[in-house]
């Protein structure tokens, strides 16, 4: 790129430019605005063909910066329109790129690009904003060394000797590779938009990831293809291959695990997993105690760093405060000298906008409206008995930045009615950002009337009434309006009373924290007096001098030098408003030349906005000036602006020594100023630092060569009559040796004395007494802390390193925003974000400080180029502070919240951080490089040998954790029977027309019934057409494809009437054919079935277009439609011999989404059933409402067989009715008086969902649940606590009892281990520590105890069932309360999984393990659960203490990571918690990665706010680093029909690229 200095262009061009670039940088005009207006200036310049700004060729590591002359320089720098100079210096510019190129050379892994969904993606490339060709010239910026500008044009491609993807060429790779997938998966199906997830899709075929458990996992029969079926084999055989069904056309490829996956989401994983295999920061060794043995590592100090080394400092004096004979005693008497002396000499001056003078006030108008104010004030409010206002009140100033005239004459209005006044800022909207802390303020000094000026009451919000609102937090404020025209004037021979300077409160001025908060600094008449006095000593002021003021009137420099001192000298004071500045950048200058000024008050951002805007102006002459007061002159990051307009401004006639930086603070006032010397042989103080040792407290004079230094100009020396000194910044405040930094205390009359109405905090701020080395106090008298650090240099010079405000300590290093906020602009290009518009702040997760940055994102910057750009800026603040920033996030232009003045509100933007409605367009956070205080890994101890742990029944002096429900007891009448089939028959005589099933409609009307003698008549005709139609023989295995219902009973009856095996499968969903018609035909192949029966309705559909677009038709088994039987009865019933063959098949798909099938023998269901009627004491009489699915497990057996083996009447609620009519099931229970009812989670929680407001309304129509003894949710997991509760809660007041409600737990093999019955204890509720849990181990604690896990006891163990808790991997027997694998011995125990090659062998333990030592004879069955057994202080039925069974989750989901054990559900329900849009979550792990998937209910815009949250409650509660987070839509994650999350569906849908998600975050 051409420079524009040897651009041959007219002058008015560039003038045209340098005011188009400036309203680029204020964010006036877009850039694409700005290009377009630029190219059309310079396209008749411009040379034909351009030429790239370097050589490519020339390899980037040698080439050499380009550094232009000095006078030039800054005209250069400012060429690409685009950053912040108040941070800038070209040393850091330099050193940032160094840092970068250093980063290169490393051999930098490509980071993986979030990727996002394209609604969210509103902007188009940049591509479409700049004109072909000239792309060039608007953005770089080639003149200070743009190593990186020039290799990203250059590199096509990395060198293999490098080994590093180049960062560029992989993000447009997967750019492009990523714009089509995204968009093609969202369409699939019509559930929610993804292809992985209707929500009731039982299975999708996918291969399941073994585990490296022994627990092998039931055989997975998911992973098939159309022609053969193959069985995922165990570790054990290496052999087996691995069908791969592909999604759509996503290439499979090998990840390191050799798993099979799809698409770009495991590119990127995989690109991520590789760059947090970098090798980390050393390792770290000394650990906190979190109250238990989970240790968290404390950041050691490094034997190595700096330390202090110096004397202790001695205290600063500054010289002494010569008060001279005509000073006037007080600051009313001399406005009343000089009112009345010289009333026409002029005060201030106000400009418009345009720069035109506007007002003139005088010393003469001055004097007469303060006194008319004082007046007005004190007399005229209230009435005489009862003013509303006493001398010695607070009064609010409320006044716009543009009238300093009307602020002025209030401001000594009130000093003179012996007033203190709080000036504060106007309040626009109700919802300003920190408004209400104001308000806060404002109510604490008890303010009760705010003084305006007549515009902006005019200006400020009404109601509809005219009434001025009351703000949010605001007490009741009377406004009243000072202009003189509404005012009376004061009698003649009414006076205001002068006195002497005095120790009453002068005013009061407000100050925000860090936090957020407002404090109100209250400053004394005498310190008031005696600061206006050391301000004219040090400064020099004299009378009738003229002072031109840019800053802020109202309080700090501007309000001491612009409204205080100068009238105290009768000087002149020409006020800038901001708002002229904003137009005008130039027009404090112009005012200096016009008036001659000698003093100017500015901030290094006027400097630099005159800098930018400066054109040749001929006329400008600032050798007037002999003191320019620089009020941020103590932010370290002035020193560049005020080198750079000395370069311009000295030809200008300005001399070096009149700039004087200045320290302040709102405690202190003015801490130190440079004092405009005539002497320029004394060069102002220079400090070049090093941060490595600033980040230690250090003072390191470093040379100006090295990367990471900070440069500093001395702020001159303490104030007149002040003593200063350099204390620690925490702990007891003592004097830190010379080359420490530390908090400036000063002690003086001139500062403020407290902060309004808070003692303790006055007196840790302004009570300070400093101790030397022996802890003896330096001083008899306080001092006050100034929040600013720093140190006093060679000849008493101070020298500002940053505040207290800004202060940030990670892993023991302090860091301060403002220099991160330099390096972050310093990094090029900064055409992607706003300049002034970067907010750095911490926040605290895991017991350390975490720095988070924020950046305001210009619209026109693309996806790519805001990444790359977020990329550099981390590996820079890395690079040059050797710190990690642990969130980096990009907000929409313009949102970030503002102070008054136009900056940002850091308190509110970490507020709305925190809250997750900061709404971000880019986030990328970095816990796996900054969080390395995690706790240790943990290493698995070896297990102790059985010799040494077992003496008798104990281990290790508890008792052994085993448990079992009552005997069977002795036989009634039904329980002869060994075969079900048999108890129909016998109740069809016994009993013929008494109902055993009642089936309801939505309207809770009943459908149809059947008696014994009509279930046994159809089960007949069912057994004939099976031998009819079928020609089945004894033991073919039939499929039964139905809704829940009564066809489903009769059916299984009429296989087994035909010596048939049956299978219940859920039919397919009429509307999502394409998901869940595959889950069936994989059953009914599975399970070897030689024909299905169905309805009419269900046949169609299997025939259906949809149907076979799905599966092949062709190759399913005959299918029989039952809606019409034959006539006639069967010849002879099967009569079956063998009580141990099959009765039927039970196919279930757990929740890591394997399908698995047992084999339930005739004598397991008889005992099954015995055993159910025993615990819940079921007779004929009886009657039962069941609303759960009946396919398999506890439901189906509850469904289709308790009631003809018990005789009792089973009411039948189809949960799918309850959708239409959420009532349904409760009013059910409520009109047939049921005292058992049976339910699933999903119903429970429909019920919670959708009647959780109508329980009056219920209440009117009768509904009552007193009569409930037992409602059990069946289920095959840990019992969901939270439900039931809420659940229980809800419906109290409709007389359910909370003990009614209970949960079962059953698995494969044993369908049903525990179910709480009518009689024994209630359940019983225990917490456990979840760190403990981790360690697979139980400890009790307290209710409400930090990471305590509340755990339900699930259900009492039925009858004939013995559990015993055993170590997973060693096989022996545990303790009680000892966490272990829950393994039971029973009856109606399972016999087996039914696969297709009969290698049941390989899963055999699962049905008969023995214990390795202890009882080594009995056959257990193992679970494949986690749980442990307490005995509790209950008794049972039979006396005994009573055992409860705790469940915690099962061995397959549970997730090792970092050696620990973690389930699911905690890390979820974590999760959810932590924002309201978060409706639910599912978590799995990939490759040691944690995948968190959340779902988001709420706009899209909100999707990137969960990110930093979702990461840090997961570091927080459960020490784990999140990996990646995938924000998608409502439904998305998939459910069974049991309301069990099916995460590795969720996982596959994943990894395939299915789920559309609205945003994926890959973390760093």
């Amino acid at each position: 790129m051409a420079d524009r200095d040897t651009l041959p262009l007219p002058l008015e061009v560039r003038d045209r430019l340098a005011e188009l670039e400036l309203e680029l940088s204020e964010g006036d005009i877009t850039q694409k605005g700005y290009e377009k207006k630029r190219s059309k200036l310079i396209g008749a310049f411009l040379p034909k063909a351009p030429g790239k700004g370097m050589d490519p060729s020339v390899p980037h590591e040698r080439r050499t910066p380009v550094t232009p002359g000095s006078s030039s320089r800054y005209h250069r720098r400012r060429s690409s329109g685009s950053r912040d100079e108040r941070y800038r210096s070209d040393v850091h510019t330099e050193a940032v790129q160094a840092a970068l190129a250093k980063q290169k050379e490393r051999g930098k892994m490509a980071v993986p690009m979030p990727s996002k969904r394209r609604s969210l993606v509103v902007q188009s490339s940049m591509d479409a904003y700049t004109p072909p060709g000239e792309e060039h010239i608007g953005h770089q910026d080639t003149s200070s060394g743009s190593e990186e500008e020039g290799s990203m044009q250059g590199e096509g491609t990395p060198t293999s000797s490098q080994g590093s993807i180049n960062m560029e060429n992989w993000i447009s790779r997967a750019i492009h590779g990523s714009t089509t997938s995204s968009t093609t998966s969202s369409s699939s199906t019509q559930s929610g938009g993804s292809g992985a997830a209707s929500r009731l899709a039982d299975v999708m075929g996918q291969t399941h990831l073994g585990k490296s458990e022994n627990h092998s996992t039931p055989p997975d029969v998911t992973g098939y293809t159309t022609d053969s079926i193959q069985v995922e084999r165990p570790q054990g055989s290496t052999t087996a291959s691995r069908a791969t069904p592909k999604y759509g056309n996503a290439e499979l490829m090998e990840t390191g695990d050799g798993v099979p996956v799809g698409g770009r989401v495991s590119a990127k994983i995989q690109q991520l997993v590789n760059t947090l295999k970098r090798p980390k920061r050393p390792p770290l060794r000394e650990f906190f105690v979190d109250d238990f043995e989970e240790l968290l590592e404390v950041q050691q100090p490094d034997p190595n760093q700096p330390k202090a080394e110096g004397a202790q400092m001695l205290a600063m004096r500054g010289e002494q405060l010569g008060v001279v004979t005509n000073w006037p005693p007080s600051l009313e008497a001399a406005l009343q000298r000089w009112g009345t002396i010289s009333p026409k000499a002029p005060c201030l001056t106000t400009m418009d906008t345009n720069g035109k003078p506007l007002y003139i006030l005088t010393y003469g108008k001055l004097w007469v409206r303060s006194m008319k104010v004082a007046y007005n004030i004190l007399h005229k409010l209230g009435s005489k008995q009862e003013p509303m206002v006493r001398p010695g009140d607070r009064v609010a100033l409320v006044f716009p930045n543009n009238d300093p005239a009307a602020f002025m004459v209030a401001f000594y209005g009130c000093l003179l009615a012996e007033l203190v006044p709080v000036p504060i800022e106007v309040p626009l909207t109700r919802k300003d950002a920190g408004s209400q802390q104001i308000g806060f303020l404002l109510g604490s000094c008890g303010v009760t009337v705010a003084l305006t000026s007549d515009a902006c009451h005019k200006g400020l919000p009404k109601s509809t009434t005219g009434e001025i609102p009351q703000f949010k937090g605001w007490p009741k404020l009377l406004w009243f309006v000072t202009e003189s025209k509404h005012l009376s004037k004061p009698p003649r021979d009414w006076f205001p009373h002068i006195k002497d300077a005095n120790n009453d409160t002068a005013y009061i001025e407000y100050k925000t924290c860090k936090d957020g908060s407002v404090l109100g600094v209250t400053v004394m008449r005498i310190a008031l007096l005696t600061h206006c006095q050391a301000l004219t000593q040090s400064c020099g002021y004299t009378e009738a001098e003229t002072i031109v003021n840019v800053l802020d009137f109202k309080k700090d420099v501007g309000l001491w030098h612009g409204i205080l001192t100068s009238v105290m000298n009768m000087m002149h004071v020409i006020s800038i408003p901001y708002s002229l500045m904003k137009v005008n950048p130039l027009s404090w200058i112009q005012k200096v030349c016009q008036y001659k000024a000698k003093v100017a008050c500015v901030k290094s951002r006027d400097m630099h906005w005159a800098l930018v805007a400066h054109k040749d102006q001929r006329d400008v002459n600032l050798s007037s000036l002999r003191m320019l007061v620089v009020a941020d002159g103590s932010n370290p990051w002035s020193i560049s602006s005020c080198d750079a307009f000395l370069n311009v401004f000295q030809s200008k006639g300005l001399k070096p020594e009149v700039i004087c930086p200045c320290a302040s603070s709102p405690e202190a006032l003015t801490v130190a100023i440079r004092r405009p010397t005539d002497d320029s042989n004394q060069p102002p103080g220079r400090g070049v630092l090093s941060m490595q040792g600033l980040s230690h407290g250090v003072i390191r004079v470093d040379s100006e060569e090295k990367l990471s230094v900070l440069t500093l100009q001395d702020v001159g020396t303490a104030m007149p009559g002040a003593l200063m000194c350099v204390v620690k910044p925490d702990g007891v405040p003592q004097l830190c040796k010379t080359d420490e930094i530390g908090e400036l205390c000063v002690c003086s009359v001139a500062t403020g004395t407290s902060y309004y109405g808070l003692s303790g905090m006055t007196k840790n701020t302004f009570e300070v007494f400093p101790m030397n080395s022996v802890g003896a106090p330096i001083s008899e008298y306080p001092f006050t802390r100034t929040g600013l650090l720093g140190f006093v240099g060679p000849g008493g010079l101070c020298f500002i390193a940053g505040k207290m405000d800004g202060l940030m300590v990670v892993g023991g290093r302090r860091h301060n925003a403002d220099d991160i906020v330099a390096t972050a602009l310093a990094v090029e290009p900064m055409k992607f974000v706003y300049r002034g518009r970067i907010a750095v702040f911490s926040i605290s997760v895991l017991h350390d400080e975490r720095i988070v940055v924020v950046a305001e994102q210009r619209p026109d910057s693309t996806e790519e180029d805001s990444f790359q750009w977020m990329s550099r800026v981390l590996q820079a603040i890395d690079g040059i502070h050797q710190v990690g920033v642990y969130c980096l996030a990009l907000v929409p232009s313009n949102t970030l919240p503002k102070t008054p003045l136009g900056g940002i509100h850091l308190s509110e933007t970490k507020q709305l951080f925190l809250e997750g409605s900061l709404h971000p367009c880019n986030v990328l956070m970095c816990p796996h490089t900054c969080v390395t205080n995690l706790p240790k890994p943990r290493q698995k101890q070896p297990e102790i040998g059985p010799a040494s742990v077992m003496v008798g029944n104990l281990v290790s002096g508890k008792r052994i954790a085993q448990a079992s429900g009552r005997d069977l007891g002795q036989m009634e009448d039904n329980d002869q029977f060994l075969f079900l089939s048999e108890v129909l028959q016998w109740r069809a005589q016994t009993t013929p027309d008494h109902v055993l099933y009642t089936l309801l409609n939505s309207r809770g009307t009943i459908a149809s019934s059947l008696s014994c003698v009509q279930l046994h008549k159809r089960a007949e005709k069912i057994a004939t057409m099976l031998a009819e139609r079928g020609h089945l023989q004894d033991g073919d295995h039939v499929a039964l494809v139905y809704p829940p219902g009564i066809d489903l009973i009769a059916a299984f009856y009429g296989c087994l009437y035909a010596g048939c095996v049956p299978i219940t499968v859920r039919p397919p969903h009429p509307q999502n054919i394409a998901t869940t018609l595959p889950t069936v035909k994989m059953i009914v192949e599975v399970s070897r079935s030689a024909c299905m029966m169905t309805t009419a309705v269900i046949c169609k559909l299997l025939r259906s277009k949809e149907a076979s677009a799905a599966v092949d038709v062709r190759t399913w088994p005959p299918v029989l439609d039952t809606d019409d039987l034959p006539k006639k009865k069967p010849p002879l019933l099967y009569k079956p011999s063998n009580p141990d063959t099959l009765a039927y098949l039970d196919f279930s798909v757990s929740t890591t989404g394997m399908l698995a099938g047992v084999k339930m023998s005739h004598t397991a269901t008889s005992a099954f059933c015995r055993s159910i009627k025993l615990q819940c004491e079921l007779y004929p009489s009886r009657e039962v409402a069941i609303c759960l699915d009946p396919y398999c497990g506890l439901g189906f057996v509850i469904w289709c067989l308790c009631s003809v083996y018990s005789g009792h009447q089973s009411i039948l609620i189809p949960p799918s009715e309850l959708e239409v009519n959420p009532a349904l099931w409760l009013l059910a229970v409520s009109q047939y008086k049921v005292r058992d009812t049976f339910c699933s989670y999903s119903v429970m929680e429909l019920c919670t969902k959708g009647l959780g407001l109508q329980t009056e309304s219920l209440k009117s129509r009768g509904l009552d649940l007193s009569r409930v003894r037992t409602c059990v949710v069946v289920a095959e997991e840990r019992p969901r606590i939270a439900l039931t509760q809420s659940f229980s809660k809800l419906f109290k007041d409709l007389g359910l009892h909370p003990r009614a409600v209970s949960t079962s737990f059953g698995c494969r093999v044993n369908l049903a281990v525990c179910l709480q019955g009518t009689s024994g204890p209630d359940p019983t509720t225990v917490y456990v520590d979840m760190r403990a849990l981790r360690h697979d181990r139980v400890r009790l604690v307290e209710r409400g105890s930090p990471h305590s896990l509340p755990l339900m006891e699930s259900g009492k163990i039925l009858p004939g069932v013995r559990i015993i808790i055993a170590n997973p991997e060693t096989k022996g027997p545990l303790g009680d309360s000892h966490l272990g694998e829950i393994w039971v011995c029973s009856g109606h125990n399972a016999s087996g999984y039914f696969t297709v090659y009969g290698d049941e062998a390989l899963q055999s333990d699962h049905f008969n393990s023995r214990l390795s030592f202890g009882d080594t004879q009995t056959i257990w069955a193992r679970t494949g659960y986690l749980g442990f057994l307490r005995r509790t202080e209950l008794t049972d039925a039979s006396g005994e203490r009573h055992d409860a069974l705790y469940v915690v989750g099962a061995l397959d989901e549970a997730m090792e990571l970092r050696g620990m054990r973690y389930h699911p559900i905690d890390i979820e329900t974590s999760v959810i918690r932590t924002h309201k849009s978060i409706t639910e979550c599912a978590v799995f792990t990939w490759t040691n990665l944690l995948v968190v998937v959340v779902e988001l209910d709420g706009s899209e815009q909100e999707a990137l706010d969960l990110v930093p949250l979702v990461t840090n409650v997961v570091l927080e509660e459960h020490y784990l680093i999140v990996g990646v987070v995938v924000v998608v839509d409502i439904g998305v994650i998939p459910i069974n029909s049991r309301g069990e999350k099916q995460r590795m569906h969720l996982r596959d849908g994943f990894l395939a690229d299915q789920l559309d998600p609205i945003y994926v975050a890959y973390n760093m």
